[in-house]
């Protein structure tokens, strides 16, 4: 008995002191507070060099930071170094910049060159006047581009690239400092992006190869006329179109068959998500997508030298279709093609129409029907009475080769209203004048009576 206690107090003794001893290990070595480290790394405070940029004198650049959605990376990019920026000035950025590069950079497509060139004029690093190169060396900095850019000397003024600083140490902060330069720095690859996009190669237009024509009067082949490069197609638009309802099929491809020298996939592709980000006109890119292949078709219309205008009802337009609209076979794809302009038009080229013509009719690709457009309350409205419709969100996307325009209601051609109201209207008519015919027998009798004096006891001879 006593043994069993002994060994049960030993037991309990053994727990206590391994306890004892697991405490007294964890004693020695205290765990860092957890105050002492940045609860947000990211985090910067008002003292901050990217806050002084936001409120400084640069303001362009400010909200081209803004527009290239970059805060949230320059946040993270304060918060775990310094930094240095080369700010330009507003002069440069908005009338010594060429206008068919700036509208590249804001184009919706181009988000990234935007970036890149922003990040371009970036240093992860605080580099001070002081600290600049002399005269007879220069440094060589990686960008937050992962871009190279050299610093030197020249003249005892102060380069870095093309551009020289005039502001020198403009605004000094904790985390960095801002340097104002006299012009915009470039990156090549950004360059090269534009140029691309300029180029012949990407604009020309090559003609879809169509079926050989013959002459009728000499029964040969024709030859055809000499195009210059970049030149429209020769072949209408309808020509072009997959076959559908109340559509020409397209020729039979001669030999080599279109060549594609447009990307027109991409484009659409691109047009589409242009449209989801830009919010409000996702009924739209479901139709175009989803419930139609008229995406592709474009697509392929693009890449055979096509240019299209899209009139692009908002979600609160094509919520007010009612299902009697849709439910009937091809209507969705009627309506959508009611919506497309074999033209390349952008608001201010059909404002400019409509104020110098008053009122202006384009075709459609639904034939015969057009779209009629007027000047109205200093904009563009389409179509006629209730249903007409106000050019709402003007050049969502534009890219030389697609425009898309945004409006307020879902357009009908006017045409096919008319026509079955004036139908109705003679059909009852006609029904309201027409009389019973007799037959030839009883024509015969009638005829008889009447020589008899006795026609008027008939109801039917009358």
């Amino acid at each position: 008995m006593d043994f069993h206690i002994y060994g049960f107090y030993k037991l309990i003794m053994t727990v206590y002191f391994i306890s004892l001893l697991s405490i007294s290990s964890a004693l020695p070595h205290p765990r860092p507070s957890v105050s002492s480290q940045p609860s947000n790394p990211g985090q910067i405070n008002s003292n901050s060099v990217l806050v002084a940029l936001l409120d400084s004198h640069y303001t362009i650049l400010a909200e081209l930071v803004e527009k290239a959605l970059l805060l949230h990376t320059l946040e993270s990019a304060v918060g775990s170094h310094n930094i240095t920026i080369f700010a330009p000035r507003n002069e440069a950025l908005e009338r010594d910049l060429d206008p068919e590069f700036k509208r590249f950079l804001l184009e919706p497509g181009n988000l990234k060159s935007l970036q890149t060139l922003l990040m371009f004029h970036i240093l992860p690093s605080k580099i001070g006047s002081d600290q600049w190169p002399s005269s007879r060396r220069h440094q060589i900095h990686q960008t937050l581009s992962s871009d190279q850019i050299r610093l030197f000397t020249k003249d005892s003024e102060k380069k870095i690239d093309l551009a020289t600083i005039i502001h020198p140490n403009a605004i000094v902060r904790p985390d960095g400092v801002i340097h104002g330069i006299e012009r915009l720095l470039i990156p090549g690859s950004v360059q090269q992006d534009f140029n691309r996009r300029r180029s012949l190669v990407s604009i020309s237009a090559v003609l879809p190869e169509g079926a050989p024509e013959v002459d009728p009067r000499t029964m040969r082949l024709k030859k055809p006329a000499p195009v210059p490069a970049g030149a429209p197609p020769v072949l209408p638009v309808y020509y072009a179109m997959a076959p559908g309802p109340n559509i020409a099929p397209a020729p039979a491809p001669g030999p080599g068959g279109a060549k594609r020298w447009f990307d027109g996939e991409s484009q659409v592709k691109d047009f589409i998500h242009t449209l989801l980000h830009y919010g409000g006109y996702n009924e739209m890119a479901d139709i175009l997508v989803n419930l139609t292949s008229l995406a592709t078709e474009m697509g392929k219309l693009v890449s055979e030298g096509y240019v299209l205008t899209v009139l692009a009802p908002n979600d609160e337009a094509m919520a007010r279709l009612t299902t009697d609209q849709l439910s009937e076979p091809g209507a969705p794809e009627q309506i959508m093609y009611y919506h497309l302009i074999p033209e390349y038009q952008t608001e201010e080229s059909m404002y400019n129409a409509v104020r110098r013509f008053g009122k202006v009719r384009y075709d459609t690709l639904r034939l015969p029907h057009k779209v009629e457009a007027q000047e109205a309350d200093g904009s563009v409205k389409f179509g006629h009475g209730e249903g007409a419709a106000y050019l709402f969100d003007p050049d969502i996307y534009t890219d030389g080769r697609i425009s898309v325009q945004g409006i307020d209601k879902v357009l009908f051609p006017p045409e096919e209203t008319e026509t079955k109201e004036a139908t109705v209207k003679v059909v009852e008519h006609k029904v309201a004048a027409a009389k019973p015919r007799r037959g030839k027998l009883l024509e015969v009798a009638c005829r008889m009576l009447v020589a008899f004096g006795q026609d008027s006891h008939f109801t039917t001879c009358v």
